[in-house]
């Protein structure tokens, strides 16, 4: 068993690194040098001169903020001929500044800064020291330096004794104005690397106190809010299809209290040690959207079909699926190893399954994996497993009730039957999210609802007791001696055929937000030959240039707000860029994905209401870029390697997904990002997944605003 898992695991791992491998590099150009300014006699000021380059800055001593900026440090190592006088104070210009993503002013210096200590120098010596330090644009930091080495020779001491008192510690003291001094030593420039904001370091060592605890501060936040994403994620689709697995799985494992206890406790370590090791793992070693890459991959998509097929079979008694003999025996003789082997590969499928959804939960916590930090990845993911983790516990926790109470009647079969109808919905899912990636137009809007609603009227019947299996015991009776229903399954049984109502308005193009993220995108409905025609004066036809490029090969993504309101979209960036230039309009480049659940619930919750509506109708171009779409090659002269990707751009989807990388420093879905014409940014950040309506009105009439100020 033990080399069996040891297999699955280092399968998992290669399919990783095979689909996912990408890397950025952005280099660091701020030059460091050293010199030692004699002040008078022995006093001395120890000088480390920065100059940034334009359009970087560095944080102060003090960087304010949320305690989680950067702030630079200069350690001198202890010589028995220096003595060092207060503290390394700065000098510069220091700005003052609100940043957006920052809670609280961010203090920071641009174009150079100074840091000096003061020393009594006895005798000529050598002193040496080390530099830490992180430099930051407006979209993205780099990753910090630390402990970079440099040395400074003072040929010059006459020798005196020290009479001012010295210390070892430092303060952050407020900068002054005074201009640097000459540079007479050779300069040391930064590496190259692509990393973002880290996780903070200390400043000099009296500071450090302060420092720890407005980090310690923040990373509690970090942790409450990431345990907050965690049990939010149980509602997403990918994660809840999940649930009745696992239900199902912990039936057939707890037989008494204490087992159902055990396996609880296996599973949520399992799916703590999953997401905050192999997450962090992983994304450092091959990118942020590694996990979320295979989770939209169709093959990996037909591979949970089928598994939740024979799930689902299994369950309405066809058959059970059990462990091969040898290795039942081979369990009961080592009953723990082969308990926790088994449940930690059930939580690892939840955990690759439930990727595609919790992709922009976990996101920026796995970019922070691979940026150089460590302890905010993996205070976030453990907060996130955890968040994840205790809903399941209670889900495992559940079947050894169901267990010890399974004695007063067969009823604990019905409960396995009706997973089993859930489990063969839910599959239908996973076969959609390939047929779109294939186009093979199988599974359409209308054949999947169609499924839907048989499912759920068979499910329906059956908790009404008029379909019975081969395998159920016979009906309970009341004192008559006639078979009844008992008031929870008849509830079930309305919520059933409720549902199935519900479904029916879809089979002739009913939007059906509710379940938009499970569903395909009505761009594959064709039951009618299309969708209703744009609202007469809504659009600006006269001078309206049509998307021609790859239109009739995305249209069956189209959303419900392009298919039936009458938004217009295109597919190509040089396209939108053109209309843009044309119809004197702002650009919203939708970063989607074929598979993306979130980013079907952002179109049909959000673009589909009319304020909504109506401003991505009038006041932009839309260009939906599909960053999973790999069916159509670029022409041979387009295919380069991208140093962005690290990976051959070959594709549509590849093209798509190297401009968000490229531009905008971005990997997960849904995305929104705001361009002029001429490529120039309209908003500092960009919008992700977020289903408040009017957080997203209010954010597109923020760009619209600075469009026009920027085009006035």
């Amino acid at each position: 068993m033990t080399k069996l898992f040891r297999s699955i695991l280092f399968v998992v791992l290669c399919l990783f690194a095979a689909n996912m491998l990408q890397a950025q590099i952005v280099l660091d150009n701020s030059k460091w040098t050293f010199e030692a300014k004699k002040i008078s006699g022995d006093k001395y000021e120890l000088i480390v001169h920065c100059k940034l380059p334009d359009k970087w800055h560095i944080y102060a001593l003090n960087p304010g903020g949320d305690g989680m900026e950067i702030a630079p440090e200069v350690r001198f190592v202890k010589n028995s001929d220096v003595k060092l006088i207060g503290s390394v104070k700065e000098r510069g210009k220091r700005i003052s500044e609100k940043m957006i993503g920052i809670d609280g002013n961010v203090n920071i210096y641009k174009n150079k800064v100074d840091y000096v200590q003061e020393a009594i120098v006895k005798s000529n010596a050598t002193i040496k020291g080390t530099y830490s330090y992180q430099i930051c644009d407006d979209n993205q930091c780099l990753p910090p330096k630390r402990d970079k080495p440099f040395t400074i020779n003072i040929g010059d001491a006459v020798g005196a004794a020290a009479t001012s008192p010295a210390a070892d510690t430092a303060d952050n003291s407020k900068a002054t104005t005074d201009t640097a001094s000459p540079v007479q030593t050779a300069n040391v420039s930064g590496g190259a690397d692509t990393s973002k904001k880290a996780v903070a370091a200390t400043t000099t060592p009296s500071a450090s106190a302060t420092v720890k605890a407005k980090e310690e501060k923040s990373l509690l936040w970090l942790f409450l809010a990431a345990l907050a994403g965690g049990l939010a994620a149980v509602i997403t689709p990918c994660v809840y299809s999940m649930i009745p697995i696992t239900v199902s799985f912990f039936t057939k494992r707890s037989k008494t209290r204490a087992e159902g206890l055990r396996n609880a406790l296996y599973y949520s370590l399992s799916i703590i040690i999953i997401f905050t090791v192999l997450g962090v793992l992983i994304s450092a070693i091959f990118g942020a959207n590694a996990l979320n890459a295979l989770s939209t991959n169709w093959i990996a998509n037909l591979f949970f079909f089928v598994i939740f097929v024979i799930f689902g079979i299994s369950f309405l008694g066809a058959f059970e699926i059990t462990l091969p003999s040898s290795w039942t025996s081979k369990t009961d003789s080592r009953a723990g190893v082969g308990s926790f082997g088994g449940i930690f590969f059930m939580a690892l499928t939840l955990a690759i399954v439930s990727f595609s959804c919790t992709g922009p939960i976990v996101g920026p916590l796995l970019v922070l994996a691979g940026k150089g930090g460590i302890a905010g990845p993996a205070v976030g993911m453990f907060g996130f497993s955890v968040g994840l983790a205790l809903p399941f516990a209670l889900f495992a926790i559940f079947p050894g009730m169901l267990n010890k109470m399974a004695s007063s009647g067969g009823w604990l079969n019905q409960v396995k039957v009706v997973l089993g109808f859930i489990e063969l919905m839910l599959a239908l899912k996973f076969f959609s999210n390939a047929d779109l990636a294939k186009g093979w137009r199988l599974l359409d809007r209308e054949i999947f609802i169609a499924i839907w609603i048989v499912i759920s009227v068979l499910l329906g019947f059956y908790l009404l007791g008029k379909l019975k299996l081969s395998h159920d015991d016979a009906s309970v009776k009341n004192v008559y001696g006639q078979e009844y229903v008992s008031i929870f399954k008849l509830f079930l049984a309305i919520t059933s055929f409720s549902f199935a109502v519900y479904l029916l308005p879809g089979m002739w193009g009913a939007p059906l937000n509710g379940i938009s993220a499970f569903v395909p995108p009505i761009g594959t409905f064709d039951s009618f030959g299309g969708g209703a025609a744009p609202e007469a004066g809504s659009a600006t036809e006269s001078n309206l240039i049509h998307p021609v490029k790859f239109v009739n090969d995305m249209k069956r993504f189209e959303p419900q707000a392009v298919k039936s309101l009458g938004l217009v979209t295109y597919f190509d960036y040089d396209e939108a860029v053109a209309a843009s230039k044309k119809l004197k309009k702002p650009i919203m480049l939708d970063f989607t994905g074929i598979n993306c659940s979130n980013c079907r619930k952002m179109e049909s919750q959000v673009w589909s209401q009319p304020e909504v509506t109506k401003r991505l109708k009038e006041d932009f171009i839309v260009v939906s870029l599909y960053c999973d779409f790999n069916s159509i090659d670029l022409p041979k002269e387009l295919q380069h390697f991208s140093k962005d990707l690290n990976s051959q751009v070959v594709t549509l989807g590849d093209k798509n997904a190297e401009l968000q990388a490229a531009k905008f420093e971005s990997s997960t879905q849904p995305f929104y990002f705001y361009v002029d014409e001429n490529g120039n940014k309209l908003a500092d950040k960009g919008y992700s997944y977020n289903p408040d309506v009017q957080k997203f009105i209010d954010h597109l009439d923020s760009v619209k605003a600075n469009y026009k100020r920027t085009h006035s």
